[in-house]
């Protein structure tokens, strides 16, 4: 019965009218050509790769990233990110922050992520906070692990104890 009328959308015509093109035909083939264009460059953008702290570099400082860490070397500050990977023969002294972190090498200090995993090869000291966490045989680990289900947000667990009973 009723249809939605097309009359303003580009490239589409209406029932009933007839198919007049809305440009000159001489410039139509450098407007059909544009969406094409214009598709390309809204296109989403490839994952860039993980950033590589080698294991010649020492680092006194804190490090944020929205992106992926790899570090091999040493980091004396904090560390925010989305996925951290610590080398074997890494070594971080300071507080671990991100969505997944995989550790491989030493940690001295807290270690925050949804997705904690310690190979064989982990050595950590000090507290892990996380919603999963997996414990390889053979990593070595000194400190409590506490199960938050938001462990990336520090404020909002010492909220929850404080509330009264009623």
């Amino acid at each position: 019965m009723f249809s939605k009328s097309k009359i303003n959308e580009p490239g589409t015509k209406a029932e009933g009218t007839p198919a007049a093109p809305a440009v000159p035909p001489s410039s139509a083939p450098k407007t059909s050509a544009a969406p094409a264009t214009d598709f390309k460059a809204t296109a989403p953008k490839a994952k860039p790769p993980a950033s590589l702290l080698s294991s010649d570099l020492h680092i006194t400082g804190n490090l944020k990233t929205s992106g992926d860490i790899q570090v091999e070397g040493t980091v004396e500050g904090d560390i925010r990110a989305h996925l951290l990977t610590i080398g074997e023969s890494a070594t971080i002294k300071g507080e671990v922050t991100a969505d997944d972190v995989v550790i491989n090498g030493r940690i001295v200090g807290r270690v925050r992520g949804l997705k904690v995993r310690l190979t064989a090869t982990a050595r950590v000291e000090g507290d892990i906070i996380h919603k999963t966490i997996a414990i390889e045989s053979g990593a070595h680990f000194e400190g409590s692990v506490q199960r938050q289900d938001d462990p990336l947000n520090p404020g909002k667990a010492a909220a929850k104890p404080a509330a009264p009973q009623a």
